[in-house]
């Protein structure tokens, strides 16, 4: 029964990341995703097998468990001859001292609590890591099929937001506080939603090369392509609803890179075309960072007294500055923006967010977290390379290399491994990187090589 079962856990769990992850808004669904996670971790750990483990496995757990140290060794309480010294502090001093009140030992964050609710993010990404590491089993054709199954409902439910005649009272939307007007889908941000679709496409290109791989007539292969055609067509309709221009900036490399991996190109094509998203998606962030912020954030109520992401990246680069080398603590970005805001320009509005993850974390977490940064982005690339030149390498794989890539980008200007399906998404991509599944028989015969022996 178990055996029976084990398949299915990983592609379940991340079709349930798609429904109910897609804002902290849906507390009781990220409750659940998250109690679902704490059964997956623990069924993992029940059969750990470290000789199993491949040395690019063990590097991303290192990783992994860095960053939960990073976290947690933020919420230590310090002396008070210690925290207040840090860099920072100083207004939290003057406030005890106004209040005539002694120092009292705190942890590095400035908001402990604040802190301490962020941890159980953590869960659904390492809940998808333990799926697929730990149990073993899963089929990457699975995957494929619940995340292309997922989007594809979101673009539906989009079709039906963006025809709302008041969006504002729509049922169709599932937050308070959304992209009204536009096609969000499970999401509360269109942002969000344009990033699932643009991981989306080069997984229903690999589904499309499996079919193509796998059929035994022209019939077959001609009709596969058809429904792979079908939704690359769905999956760039839900870009255009939805109004992202990261979406339209990364795009078109998304694309072509996934018709390269459809259409058979060679690992060399494929590790050409994710290079060209890089350059191609870097310049069309540095783009967007550097255009004034569009009604999408306004629709949001994130800001109307910021005029452009420049400006919100300038003050969280003072933030970061006033704050290393430690950081402020997880959590912590929201009240603190503040202190860098002119009093006469703030309104009812606020910056939830720097609409730059890297540089949230540069804030948050100081140089412990811009080194973890690196070295997981050294990883990465270290795996994507190796991936590429490996003849084991199969579609799945070069699709989350193209997946990983498109959100990693979408992070210099948008935040949205901070959602739990975005982030159960890109783990799921990273260890299809490092763990390739093609072999002789298995994903490129249809049925298996049968032997007559003659005596």
């Amino acid at each position: 029964m178990i055996e029976r079962i084990r398949p299915a856990v990983a592609p379940a769990y991340l079709f349930l990341c798609l429904l109910l992850g897609g804002s902290p808004q849906g507390v009781l669904g990220n409750v659940l995703l998250q109690l679902l996670a704490v059964a997956i971790i623990l069924w993992a750990l029940v059969e750990w097998r470290v000789d199993s483990l491949t040395r690019p496995v063990r590097q991303l757990l290192m990783i992994v468990a860095a960053a939960i140290l990073i976290l947690v060794a933020q919420l230590l309480p310090l002396p008070a001859s210690v925290w207040s010294a840090l860099p920072g502090r100083d207004f939290v001093v003057d406030g005890f001292n106004l209040l005539g009140i002694p120092l009292p030992a705190m942890p590095v964050s400035l908001a402990p609590y604040d802190s301490i609710a962020m941890l159980p993010a953590l869960l659904p990404p390492l809940g998808m890591l333990a799926a697929m590491i730990g149990l073993r089993g899963y089929s990457a054709l699975s995957l494929a099929v619940a995340l292309i199954g997922g989007a594809m409902a979101g673009v539906l439910l989009g079709i039906l937001q963006v025809s709302s005649p008041m969006p504002m009272e729509s049922p169709w939307y599932l937050y308070r506080i959304s992209n009204f007007g536009v096609a969000t889908g499970f999401f509360a941000n269109s942002n969000h939603m344009a990033s699932l679709l643009l991981v989306t496409i080069p997984f229903v290109a690999s589904l499309g090369a499996t079919i193509r791989h796998r059929s035994s007539d022209a019939r077959s292969r001609a009709v596969g392509t058809a429904v792979v055609s079908g939704g690359l067509i769905l999956a760039i309709l839900g870009l255009a609803l939805n109004r992202s221009l990261a979406g339209y900036g990364l795009g078109v490399p998304v694309v072509l890179a996934s018709l390269m991996i459809l259409f058979g190109l060679s690992a060399k094509w494929v590790r050409g075309s994710i290079a060209a998203i890089g350059i191609t998606g870097a310049a069309a962030m540095a783009i967007l960072w550097a255009s004034p912020v569009g009604s999408q954030m306004d629709k949001l109520g994130v800001s109307t007294s910021i005029a452009s992401r420049h400006e919100i990246v300038s003050n969280s680069t003072e933030l970061a500055l006033q704050f290393a080398p430690f950081g402020s603590g997880i959590g912590t970005f929201p009240k603190l923006y503040v202190l860098t805001e002119d009093a006469d320009r703030i309104d009812r509005y606020y910056v939830n967010h720097a609409h730059n993850d890297y540089l949230e974390l540069a804030v948050e977490t100081g140089l412990p977290g811009v080194l973890l940064i690196i070295l997981f982005m050294l990883w990465w690339g270290r795996s994507v390379v190796q991936m590429l030149r490996s003849p084991a390498a199969d579609q799945f794989a070069m699709a989350g290399a193209i997946a990983s890539a498109a959100i990693l980008l979408h992070s210099l200007v948008d935040y949205p491994l901070r959602t739990a399906a975005i982030s159960a998404v890109f783990a799921m991509s990273i260890v299809l990187v490092i763990q390739s599944r093609r072999t002789a028989q298995k994903d490129t015969d249809l049925w298996p090589t049968r032997h007559i022996v003659i005596d």
